[in-house]
């Protein structure tokens, strides 16, 4: 037996077996390589009494049995072979279980909710496995290599000798021990932005200090700082960023214009929201002598200002992208870059970077041009007054909108019959009052005036794409960020067929290259069947996520085969990236990018997904912010989702969505049948499914929660 002393683990007692294995693997992975006996366990663990000791042998003989120690003789035990270890990522369930992703390992690893030891959702971990199996390994963390984050939102506790932070989202999250001199002025109730300083290795709780404090928990603007911190978001630009944006002026250099090609006498107008401030493209018209016309996609020059390396650069690569809340934007650039000097605003002379297309009446490219412009927007519409001309209101450039619209439609059926899918989705928008307070509800439908801009951006990301491809087969591409779409994971399209079987419907999945066609043709029969909206929802969450890569494998959703991103460079930054690679292409064809563009497109990709939670997060606490006013009230619904605990139902008035938890249901015991995705009464044998038209009361809404509980109304 080694001499070496071993470390003690933990001075507190172990007092409940719940978690004792963790602490007995604890003194073994703080001791590698040091063989000891349950009596020296026990002592580590201050484990004196008699029921304690026996439960560290129990937990001795666990640990064995699931070869994450090995017996050595009758009375001591070590580590388990080394080479059981490796490296991943681990995601922690809502129950406190984790799954291990590890490059090259055929499935995920499973780790108990007592192995789990100080890993965090997201971090990189290694894992000692201990356990395998047809189905799934087992294992447990042996050590946290690389933590995802260190900064958490949550309520503060405070106590007699310290204080306690109460993460948000307890699955992402982790109660932080907070020493009253590191409360920073943060108050018992409050919401806090804190980070973990120190996790010594026999703490159950990290140690930390308050960063921000964010307000009283339950208030609209604190939560909305919440959700956006706890994403890693900050509504705040750093000091050296503000002050590199300030020095930009919006006055255009008159040496710079004359390098441009000059569109400012050519109709220019842009088509947005109503309420938007920065303008990413504009489109232009004119005829052409040959009896052509040429239409002009001009989007923002922000690589003209954005410089790399720059401190607005750096930040808008940590950024990634601007993120759209209920009530707010947080951008990726200031406003003096956003809304002022890159925004093609009207009556104003701007640098724009451009895709300009020779066309005839059927879309037919005769030419096509990129490079740097200076344009003057005529006319800003909004989509809702683009749409009053488009169905026949008289406008100065009403000829010209409609000619560009029915070009627009003709591109968009070409993409369908390619294999494009067709997903129409609607969008709910909240009416706020002058207090920032939901007012009602509005449901955003995409009409012709969205999608003919839409299909013009669409031309001129593959466009760009093309250019910026191989022209030759095996010829060598240069580092290039393409927007791609993987065809769809042929498993989850079989769980997809098996979902619309209950509603009647069958979809043939054997050809995968007309999925997408076959799709179309089932959300066109279904449009107006109550089950519409779910069924294209389900069949939107069993497709591949498009993400950013260097490789390029093609755009299924879209079908094209060559996609990237360059019309919004505002407000993302991949946009921005190829601005620059394809002036190098134009220009000097010398490209500065290497094999950085990898963690780019993984950094970008990741922070989207990060924003589309927040946006989320936002969105569901002003539905429970709304739905907060009519507790009591009846409203009917549909029921959109279906799980163990209960029924989610979307109510129809209002569009926001609730649950209806199990014990809820009246008149019998209900149970959750996973094969056939139903809830089923014991007695009665009544069922509730995907679809199904329900009346429910508005039982109780928790805002900090962001939950909805229903009542089920018996019929």
């Amino acid at each position: 037996m080694s001499k070496r002393k071993p470390k003690p683990a933990n001075q507190d007692a172990p007092r409940k077996k719940s978690g004792i294995t963790t602490l007995v693997m604890r003194v073994f992975e703080q001791n590698p390589g040091v063989e000891l006996t349950h009596k020296q366990v026990s002592t580590l663990l201050d484990a004196r009494d008699a029921r304690s000791r026996q439960v560290v042998f129990e937990s001795l003989s666990t640990l064995v049995n699931k070869r994450a120690l090995q017996r050595i003789n009758h009375h001591t035990y070590k580590l388990a072979n080394e080479t059981n270890l490796l490296e991943g990522f681990i995601s922690i369930t809502q129950r406190g279980a984790g799954f291990v992703s590890v490059e090259g390992h055929p499935k995920d690893i499973y780790i108990g909710p007592s192995n789990i030891g100080q890993a965090l959702n997201g971090d990189k971990v290694k894992v000692r496995v201990f356990k395998q199996g047809n189905n799934r390994d087992e294992g447990a963390v042996a050590e946290v290599l690389e933590r995802e984050r260190i900064q958490f939102v949550g309520t503060i506790q405070v106590r007699n000798n310290d204080a306690l932070m109460v993460p948000d989202n307890a699955k992402s999250g982790v109660e932080i021990k907070i020493p009253h001199d590191k409360l920073n002025g943060a108050q018992h109730g409050e919401k806090a932005l804190v980070k973990i300083t120190v996790w010594p290795k026999s703490a159950e709780r990290p140690y930390g200090e308050v960063l921000v404090r964010l307000g009283k928990s339950g208030n609209n603007e604190t939560e909305m700082l919440s959700i956006l911190y706890n994403q890693g978001i900050s509504p705040v630009f750093p000091e050296a960023v503000m002050a590199e944006a300030e020095q930009i002026g919006i006055a255009l250099d008159p040496q710079d214009m004359k390098l441009r090609r000059d569109f400012r006498s050519v109709l220019t107008f842009t088509i947005d929201p109503f309420d938007a401030k920065d303008f990413d493209d504009a489109l232009s018209y004119r005829d052409l002598e040959n009896g052509h016309f040429e239409i002009g996609i001009h989007i923002a020059d922000v690589s003209h200002y954005v410089r790399p390396g720059s401190a607005m650069d750096q930040e808008a690569f940590l950024r990634s992208n601007s993120v759209y809340l209920v009530d707010r934007v947080v951008p990726m650039l200031p406003e003096q870059l956003s809304n002022l000097a890159c925004s093609l605003r009207p009556n104003e002379d701007k640098f724009a970077f451009s895709a300009v297309f020779e066309l005839d009446e059927e879309g037919k490219i005769y030419n096509e041009w990129f490079g740097k412009t200076v344009i003057h927007s005529d006319r800003r519409y909004t989509y809702e007054e683009a749409q009053e001309v488009l169905e026949g209101k008289a406008d100065a450039n009403d000829q010209v909108l409609r000619k560009i619209d029915a070009l627009a439609k003709k591109y968009r059926n070409k993409r369908l019959k390619h294999g494009a899918l067709s997903i129409e989705s609607e969008e709910m928008r909240f009416k706020l009052n002058s207090e920032g307070m939901p007012d009602g509800v509005v449901i955003k439908t995409s009409k012709d005036a969205h999608k003919l801009i839409e299909e013009f951006m669409l031309l001129a990301n593959r466009k760009v794409a093309e250019f910026l491809s191989p022209k030759k087969k095996g010829q060598e591409n240069f580092p290039m960020i393409y927007r791609v779409h993987d065809y769809p994971d042929p498993s989850k399209m079989e769980l997809f067929a098996v979902f619309i079987e209950k509603f009647g419907h069958k979809i043939n999945l054997n050809d995968p290259q007309h999925i997408a066609t076959n799709l179309n043709a089932l959300f066109e029969e279904i449009r107006h069947e109550n089950e519409f909206s779910l069924v294209q929802s389900m069949a939107i969450r069993s497709m591949a996520k498009a993400s950013y890569d260097t490789q390029n494998i093609g755009h299924y959703g879209l079908a094209f085969k060559h996609y990237t991103h360059f019309t919004s460079p505002i407000r993302r930054y991949a946009d921005l990236v190829v601005h620059r690679i394809l002036q190098e292409e134009l220009s000097t064809k010398k490209h500065k990018y290497g094999a950085e563009l990898g963690a780019i497109c993984q950094r970008i990709s990741k922070n989207e997904r990060k924003a589309a939670e927040a946006e989320r997060e936002s969105t569901k606490f002003f539905q429970a912010l709304y739905a907060n006013e009519f507790v009591g009230e009846i409203f009917e619904g549909t029921i959109s989702g279906i799980a163990e605990h209960g029924l989610f139902v979307r109510m129809d008035e209002n569009y926001c969505e609730g649950l209806v938890p199990m014990m809820a249901i009246p008149s019998d015991r209900f149970y959750f049948d996973q094969e056939k995705f139903q809830i089923i009464g014991a007695k009665t044998k009544r069922t509730y499914q995907f679809g199904d038209r329900v009346r429910v009361r508005i039982d109780q809404v928790s805002t900090r929660k962001r939950q909805i509980d229903l009542e089920l109304i018996a019929d």
